[in-house]
């Protein structure tokens, strides 16, 4: 059976920069050029279309970066156009990244209209205060208004990121922020630990009074069992959904599906007819993502390509699949790695002996508490040798 093929596409630019993202975004500092970034966009698109082979796009995920500040008419020339070159499955997820005060170019509507059927609305938190500390140009307000205005224009797939762990937040707290999400009764949410990483100005300098591990944990635990006597399962380390809304992109990901690059700084993954492992990866400066992909000398505005190997094949599957709380299967991982099945099986005994793996059938594992608790330990047994 073909691996499933998704589409993520990159739109580089917020309103400001958040201190704790380490995405590939950039504070739009003069007018948003719009019309010669979707050029690139489709130039871009037009190159990798010929990795899809036979394959359609079953989901598409439009990240950033802010989305939301191009317009509805962009985004429907975009699909349109995915839809032409490679062609879109007729049950296709088309996620859309938004955030509450930053929809400059239409209404929700518009956008559905666009052919967007799934929102993310990155709230964060529903405390004023938070907000602030988190440096996010909404507030409480215009998180509910704009999960309203969503609800009004028939979006009936929604997810509410959140997050926890957050300067002076007590676990009151972020049970509050987990309570009013459910009271909005979204499809999905997603809550993260706040985590300092290299090269943002938090992680350059973290903020005062941050809750500790033990704290951190409590809330985890606590907001953990709010969503789950709420009808929320919990599929995925982050990720919470009522049934039949797991976000299938994500999904994708973390079931090592094979998915297309489009945009500045964008990552891609395609396995070959002949079953090899390519990644690649996109020029990350917007300026210089346009200018190759709208030169006729460059074929892809590629930054890098690189063949997987199979002890790496091996661990990128791990990587994603061990998020999953319903865990791997050795047939799965023959599938999608192509890797032998003797490079696997001595690692997953070495994590059931370390009581982070457990067996849920016949050749088929899962993480057990302790391993979602320290996934990263788990995910280390994985590493290639040396």
């Amino acid at each position: 059976m073909p691996i499933p093929l998704a589409l993520y596409v990159h739109f580089p630019w917020c309103v400001t920069k958040c201190p704790y993202c380490d995405f590939n975004s950039h504070p739009l500092q003069s007018e948003l050029h719009e019309q010669s970034y979707l050029d690139a966009l489709l130039s871009d698109l037009r190159n990798d279309a010929t990795l899809a082979g036979e394959r359609r796009i079953s989901t598409v995920f439009l990240g950033g970066g802010t989305p939301s500040l191009f317009s509805p008419g962009a985004m429907e020339t975009l699909l349109l156009a995915v839809d032409a070159e490679i062609g879109l499955s007729n049950d296709a997820e088309i996620t859309m990244e938004a955030n509450p005060g930053a929809i400059e170019h239409g209404d929700f509507a518009d956008y559905r209209a666009a052919g967007i059927t799934r929102l993310s609305l990155g709230v964060q938190s529903f405390c004023d205060r938070h907000l602030v500390a988190l440096g996010r140009v909404h507030n409480a307000a215009a998180a509910h208004s704009a999960f309203a205005q969503a609800r009004a224009a028939g979006f009936d797939n929604i997810n509410l990121d959140l997050m926890y762990a957050l300067p002076n937040q007590t676990v009151e707290e972020a049970v509050a922020d987990v309570d009013t999400a459910l009271g909005l009764a979204p499809e999905h949410i997603s809550q993260y630990h706040l985590t300092m990483e290299p090269g943002t100005r938090f992680g350059r300098t973290p903020p005062e009074n941050l809750p500790d591990e033990d704290t951190s944990w409590l809330m985890f635990e606590a907001c953990q069992q709010r969503l789950s006597t709420s009808g929320y399962g919990r599929y995925e380390v982050s990720a919470y959904a009522l049934e039949g809304h797991h976000c299938r992109h994500n999904l994708n990901y973390w079931q090592y599906g094979d998915y297309l690059g489009v945009g500045a700084g964008a990552h891609g993954k395609v396995t070959s007819a002949d079953g090899v492992i390519w990644r690649y990866a996109k020029h990350a400066k917007p300026a210089k993502f346009q200018a190759a992909a709208g030169s006729v000398l460059t074929s892809q505005p590629l930054a890098m390509r690189a063949e997987i190997d199979a002890e790496n094949a091996l661990f990128e599957f791990m990587l994603n699949n061990l998020r999953l709380l319903d865990g791997f299967s050795l047939a799965g991982f023959s599938e999608r790695t192509g890797a032998a099945q003797a490079l696997l099986l001595p690692k997953v005994t070495a994590a059931i002996d370390k009581g982070l793996l457990v067996a849920c059938g016949a050749n088929a594992w899962q993480p057990t508490e302790l391993g979602l608790r320290f996934l990263d330990d788990l995910q280390s047994v994985f590493l290639p040798e040396g």
